[in-house]
């Protein structure tokens, strides 16, 4: 009999939590089953700092506090899968100016000792390194040389296991602290990180310390950035920088970039990404062009990036699982043509997505598709015409995007029609940089740029045509806000996501203005397989 009552007593438990799970996600919180919503346009609040201010060089967080070869800039970033990481960090100082000497990486060894004990660090590899310069062909401008960058692997992880590590050279020795992080859990249709970060276009403003401080109180597993880290290119090489450089300097013979902002970035960034996973993709702020034409030298060289493991050939474009989501992070400022080498490994990679093993598909990439705001308004025209076919046919569930420095969510959207089965577009543009923040909107009176001007100066080509259908056709603007586009909001923030099942997942966009755990955007967003087949073609 007391037998028969523990297990009443368990089933009764088991049920209880049961339907106190589907009435958290089916509760007050609305879902996109509920949509397509009606257009929101928050009103702007003008007593919110629109605009932002840099930490200076002399700002602590941003201060080199050692000499010699002691690792600084640490940072973790991931593999393809839960089994591998990536350890980076720096040694030795850089050097700017007129006579500079690159440093030899051979001077220092990249060496990681690591393991499940923080008093027994068993496990030990080896990696590479690399110094990169940016130099100017012109007189008066400054040369820059970095310090000794390191890259190691970390092979043999366990899923969802905290991992202990100590970078550097032990032969010198100049060995970092002991430091931390967890892996991902193993790829499967019921495990997921617990939370990922999302933010981008964050700089160094005081704006950007808000936004770190905000988004590490939500404890987050992953930090995905996309796009726009230092913004060492709004300052001339001497370190005279300006919200708007062509405005400041429209006589500069090249763009110049002042690269110790990068240092001073990896420097303040360290207390996080040192123990929380970072992923990355370039936006227009790494471009940063130089001698011969050259361009992406310090974001090629600073971050690691797991494109041999996703059978990539660049750093523009990449693939990794976290859990149960296969990212594939895309370049908007490399070729994305339908003959050239990132539409093919797009491809390859999509139809070689598991649903069963990892059911959600997030893309993400900078410059985004569907912005209704007048800054880079249909700006990324052509990489859509050119990849959104593709990403629809293998059912993306959520794209990311930044570039445009403000908040918005579109309702499921596919070449600018409601459409249930198209993913759901999110810009998360609004890190804190010093740049002024996206406030007008293209469809409101006198906002609709000229579409001769729209095109990306740095891909070119046009695409941006006129409408042909729906209720802006023959118009390139609307005159209303567009039926795709479900929030938007001009506010310095992060977005927080947070997998559940295989259905339903939780977005939430936080506010820098508002008090810590205060929500500004709250939305499931929900999977429909059944719906929304995905039949996956074989690529050999």
């Amino acid at each position: 009999m007391g037998s028969v009552l523990v297990s009443l007593k368990i089933a009764v438990l088991f049920v209880s939590v049961v339907v106190l799970s589907l009435s958290f996600v089916n509760g007050d919180i609305p879902t996109t089953l509920d949509g397509p919503f009606k257009p929101v346009t928050v009103p702007l609040d003008k007593s919110f700092r629109g605009h932002a201010i840099d930490l200076p060089d002399t700002d602590p967080r941003v201060q080199r506090t050692f000499d010699g070869w002691q690792p600084e800039q640490i940072s973790v970033s991931l593999s393809t899968d839960h089994d591998s990481v990536w350890i980076s960090w720096v040694t030795g100082e850089f050097q700017i100016g007129d006579d500079i000497k690159p440093l030899d990486p051979k001077t220092v060894g990249s060496v990681v000792r690591y393991g499940v004990s923080k008093f027994a660090l068993t496990h030990r590899a080896m990696g590479h390194s690399l110094v990169y310069n940016q130099l100017y062909p012109f007189q008066g401008l400054q040369n820059y040389t970095s310090g000794i960058i390191h890259h190691v692997r970390l092979p043999g992880l366990k899923p969802n296991t905290l991992y202990y590590y100590q970078c550097g050279d032990p032969s010198i020795p100049a060995m970092s602290d002991v430091y931390s992080f967890r892996t991902m859990p193993v790829s499967g249709p019921r495990s997921y990180p617990t939370r990922i970060g999302v933010v981008g276009d964050l700089g160094l403003t005081y704006n950007t310390t808000s936004t770190i401080d905000h988004m590490m109180s939500n404890h987050p597993d992953l930090i995905l950035l996309v796009g726009d880290a230092s913004y060492a290119n709004l300052y001339l090489t001497n370190g005279t920088g300006a919200d708007c450089y062509s405005c400041s300097f429209p006589d500069s013979p090249i763009h110049e970039t002042y690269q110790p902002r990068w240092d001073y970035w990896g420097r303040y960034m360290q207390p996080v990404v040192s123990k929380v996973p970072i992923m990355m993709i370039e936006g227009n702020h790494e471009i940063e062009e130089q001698v011969e034409k050259q361009t992406f030298a310090a974001y090629n060289a600073r971050f690691a990036f797991p494109s041999e493991e996703s059978r990539s050939s660049s750093t523009f474009y990449y693939s990794f699982n976290a859990g149960g989501i296969h990212f594939v992070m895309l370049g908007g400022y490399t070729n994305y043509n339908k003959l050239g080498d990132q539409y093919r490994w797009l491809e390859k990679d999509l139809a070689k997505v598991d649903r069963e093993v990892t059911p959600w598909l997030v893309a993400t990439w900078h410059p985004p598709w569907y912005s209704t705001y007048t800054a880079h308004y249909r700006e990324a025209e052509c990489m859509r015409v050119e990849m959104e076919e593709l990403l629809y046919k293998y059912g993306v569930d959520i794209v990311f995007n930044g570039h445009v420095h403000a908040y918005e969510r579109s309702n499921r959207v596919y070449n600018y029609s409601l459409d249930p089965c198209g993913p759901v577009h999110i810009t998360v543009g609004d890190g804190g940089n010093r740049e002024k923040m996206a406030i007008t909107h293209a469809d409101e009176p006198g906002n609709c740029p000229e579409p001769s001007k729209t095109p990306d100066k740095f891909m070119g080509g046009f695409c941006a045509f006129n409408f042909t259908s729906g209720p802006a056709a023959g118009k390139f603007c609307w005159d209303r806000q567009p039926d795709y586009s479900a929030y938007r909001e001009s506010s310095f923030g992060h977005g927080i996501l947070e997998v559940k099942n295989e259905t339903h997942a939780l977005w939430t966009w936080y506010r820098n203005q508002d008090a810590y755990g205060t929500t500004g955007d709250i939305i499931y967003i929900v999977r429909q397989p059944d719906r929304c087949p995905v039949e996956p073609e074989i690529f050999t």
